[in-house]
């Protein structure tokens, strides 16, 4: 794969190249080891590409596990204690909740990563939410989102998001204090 655009989110680019240097060098570099052409495996079976070869998200996922993992980048649950405080007193769910989780990708050193191959509701939530949650944990300081650029994203399924709408959403929505340095990395093959 290859690096084609990026974007500083809420300074992200300065924080992260200040603060994580080799952790950006070893993402780029990971990001260049990863074979797309090895990832080009799903068969479509949706109406507007049936039969055409394109790229698995879960392919690109393991590529991108294999690349990080040995250098010691990791996934990282938290469990969710949900309360039931809420619920009416006239309510009951039956239901226990116990096991509920949120996880980011990978961490290293305060630094997280998410890899989003998927629906444009999870890129901004990763970025205006989940990112947020784990830097009030106490889990990360800064954030790196790895998308697909449009290009890459027409060789996927459909609905899958790209770089280029969710920095127009991001540069509309504009900065918060509560956000979290991201540096938003395109990717294509």
């Amino acid at each position: 794969m290859k690096l084609a655009a990026q974007f500083s989110f809420a300074d992200g680019e300065k924080v992260i190249t200040r603060n994580y240097a080799k952790h950006l060098d070893e993402v780029l570099k990971a990001i260049a080891r990863v074979d797309g052409a090895k990832c080009r495996t799903k068969v479509s079976k949706e109406k507007t590409m049936r039969n055409r070869q394109l790229f698995s998200p879960v392919g690109l996922n393991k590529a991108f596990k294999a690349e990080l993992e040995p250098g010691g980048w990791r996934n990282l649950k938290v469990l969710c204690d949900y309360t039931h405080d809420f619920y009416r007193p006239d309510y009951t769910t039956g239901r226990a909740t116990r096991g509920a989780y949120r996880d980011m990708d990978f961490v290293k050193d305060k630094l997280g990563i998410e890899v989003q191959l998927g629906k444009y509701a999870f890129m901004v939530y990763n970025v205006c939410a989940k990112m947020t949650i784990f830097r009030n944990l106490g889990h990360i300081t800064a954030g790196i989102e790895i998308v697909p650029v449009k290009t890459l994203a027409e060789q996927m399924s459909t609905g899958v998001s790209y770089f280029e709408q969710f920095v127009w959403d991001l540069q509309q929505r504009g900065r918060a204090d509560i956000d979290v340095p991201v540096l938003i990395l395109g990717i294509d093959a």
